[in-house]
């Protein structure tokens, strides 16, 4: 076996990140767009980065309460990720519905949809609530493979 062929065997390739957006109020989707843009809060530094198919994702970032509109089109996304994937739901409202959750609209939450893996609370959370999250997702990821 040669040199290179033992580091490509070694190597793992890096996370790439896709959100899905369950019908949120697009509050967690703007502290998710942080952890991608700003320097200060980057997932890159994670080895990570966001993705737009979900047939490239590893992980999964799911906002919202999961509205009974877009139940079947999340549905058919998420399936189109390959496994194994992690999913990370972000923000109070796919955890409980938040303050949608008496709602006849909400079907809420979303671990009755989703495999859940990883919580991150708030509403919004922080970037560095969200940076946490994804850094556990990894570390899930990696032991999957």
């Amino acid at each position: 076996m040669t040199m290179i062929s033992k580091l490509k065997s070694m190597a793992v390739k890096s996370p790439w990140i896709y959100r899905i957006n369950a019908g949120s109020c697009n509050g967690c989707d703007v502290e998710m767009a942080t952890t991608a843009l700003i320097p200060r809060y980057d997932v890159e530094r994670l080895g990570c980065q966001y993705c737009g198919s979900p047939r490239h994702a590893d992980i999964v970032l799911i906002s919202g309460p999961l509205t009974r509109g877009v139940v079947d089109a999340a549905l058919k996304v998420f399936a189109e990720i390959p496994d194994p994937k992690v999913t990370v739901a972000v923000g109070v409202c796919p955890i409980s519905g938040g303050i949608f959750r008496e709602s006849y609209a909400i079907l809420a939450p979303i671990d009755q949809y989703f495999p859940v893996d990883v919580n991150v609370p708030g509403c919004p959370p922080r970037p560095q609530a969200i940076i946490e999250g994804i850094a556990q997702a990894v570390a899930i990821w990696r032991d999957r493979l």
